[in-house]
């Protein structure tokens, strides 16, 4: 049994945390939707590191991949281009 939430073509919502800081979620990616291309693995949470707090439990990773045109309405290149982000799966929730 697998200890990560997600897999490779789930579709998936960035959450919208109330988290101040260095947190490492663009904000243009919050409440988008999304899809799961790869587990990357387990890390010490990034957003502890960052103020120097290494003692953390870690967590897992995804690069999850974004239609342009959903993150940025406006978009006026090609309605295939495609933005792909790591993101750790306490930002996300299945869509």
């Amino acid at each position: 049994m697998s200890d990560h939430r997600f897999a490779p073509g789930d579709r998936v919502r960035v959450l919208d945390l109330p988290k101040p800081g260095h947190v490492r979620t663009p904000h243009y990616i919050r409440q988008k939707l999304g899809r799961v291309t790869e587990y990357t693995g387990k890390v010490l949470n990034p957003e502890d590191l960052a103020y120097g707090r290494s003692s953390g439990p870690a967590v897992n990773g995804y690069r999850v991949v974004f239609d342009q045109s959903h993150v940025w309405p406006d978009y006026q290149g090609s309605p295939n281009d495609k933005l792909h982000i790591e993101v750790y799966e306490h930002w996300l929730e299945k869509a």
